[in-house]
């Protein structure tokens, strides 16, 4: 019997003879690799918050649709009134009002009465803020010089009729509805919800509500996940829990595959004798097998069962929580539609001190203090699901041997 290697007292450490897959090469497979494959619908902008756009939208109006007045004050002609002033100004009976437009003539050297948002009479170009002049019932009074177009919205100066609005992928927000409204859109064409399935695996692990025996584990992984899922803005389908049991697993993955349009399983995904999930997507010949250079993490199987895609997930929760987020969340957006997209990172000030090891990424949980700097999690271990809950977003740092000091840029993923 040959002699063991030394003891390293590192779980994460990486074992050699083996290509650990760098974060960055992994995320650039599945961009490569992924396309939609959602279907698509036409409804009402009423029902379309957080629907991802399937095709590009045009303005059906301009926006705003005529030349409007920013204040309350009155309206006139800037070349009646050239220099300095003071003047005083005979006004025409009426006014203009929002809905309530003034469609009579304007002689020159006359001002109209005008209300925010209203329709800027013809022969006008120019608003007198009301706090600028004395008024009373037949005329006003100001100071020039006055500056051709103030206090008035052009017609079209946010879109104008035909511009380009919203662009296919686009998730649609309550802003997004309220742009689509004004500019005369009454129903877009979405894709129909990415539908992502959960199933949690072990003979150790039972639901919250059932009794535990010492040996067994409380589910955290699921109720995690598809919350994971909702807040990412798709639909979550729980497939439930299943034993260590390559047939029954089998089973409940078929069940997946007709109700989901992509699975997230946890544990089983590497390469020990209970690892069921990769092997039965090495049976189908679509197994990649990714040794990921990253903590917390590593195992993470990729395959397609019955046509669906399966991110198959670490076992630990804190793993499973971060490579979700890493990995499946992006390759949900390009499955749903939405197009690749990396959440976005921000440079803060490191509010700790890390020793970091090549050759491997770490995602550190954390959050920022009252300073703006990033403070982490006291333990590092995948177990330690408290440390989530305190965390609101995680620090990535970069493979490469150095040293982590307060003060040093560090990149923030918030939640």
């Amino acid at each position: 019997m040959s002699l063991p290697p030394p003891l390293k007292n590192d779980c994460f450490a990486l074992p050699p003879g083996h290509h650990w897959t760098p974060v960055d090469e992994a995320l650039e497979a599945l961009r490569t690799a992924l396309t939609p494959i959602v279907g698509t619908e036409t409804l009402p902008i009423f029902r379309a918050l957080g629907r991802v756009l399937a095709a590009d939208v045009t303005a059906q109006r301009a926006n705003p649709p005529y030349a409007n007045s920013a204040v309350d004050g009155y309206a006139v002609r800037a070349a009646d009134w050239p220099g300095a002033g003071p003047f005083t100004v005979p006004l025409v009976p009426g006014r203009s009002a929002a809905g309530a437009p003034f469609l009579g003539d304007i002689p020159p050297g006359h001002a109209v009465r005008i209300l925010t948002g209203a329709m800027v009479p013809a022969g006008v170009d120019t608003v007198l803020l009301q706090e600028d002049t004395s008024a009373n019932a037949t005329e006003i009074a100001f100071h020039g010089p006055l500056k051709p177009g103030a206090n008035i919205r052009k017609a079209g100066e946010d879109l104008t009729k035909g511009a380009s609005a919203l662009p296919k992928g686009a998730r649609l927000r309550p802003q997004d509805l309220a742009l689509l409204a004004a500019i005369g859109v009454s129903q877009v064409t979405v894709h129909t919800p990415l539908r992502i399935g959960v199933l949690s695996t072990g003979d150790e692990v039972v639901n919250a509500s059932d009794p535990a025996q010492p040996h067994q584990i409380y589910d955290a992984n699921r109720p995690m996940l598809l919350a994971q899922i909702a807040a990412w803005g798709f639909q979550p389908v729980d497939l439930g829990l299943v034993p260590d049991n390559r047939a029954a697993l089998a089973a409940r993955l078929n069940q997946g595959a007709q109700q989901a349009d992509m699975i997230l399983t946890s544990g089983g995904a590497s390469a020990g004798d209970e690892d069921h999930v990769s092997a039965l997507l090495d049976q189908t010949g679509s197994l990649n097998l990714w040794r990921i250079a990253m903590k917390p993490g590593r195992p993470l199987a990729l395959g397609l069962w019955e046509g669906t895609p399966i991110f198959g997930l670490p076992g630990n929760p804190v793993a499973a929580f971060v490579c979700a987020h890493i990995f499946a969340k992006p390759a949900a957006r390009a499955l749903s539609g939405e197009g690749w997209q990396l959440d976005q990172g921000f440079t803060v000030p490191a509010a700790f001190t890390k020793k970091m090891k090549a050759g491997r990424r770490e995602y550190l949980r954390a959050r920022l203090n009252a300073d703006g700097g990033a403070e982490v999690f006291a333990s590092e271990g995948s177990g330690r699901i408290s440390g989530l809950s305190w965390a609101t977003g995680l620090v990535d740092l970069p493979e490469g041997e150095r040293l982590v000091q307060p003060g040093d840029p560090v990149r923030f993923l918030p939640f």
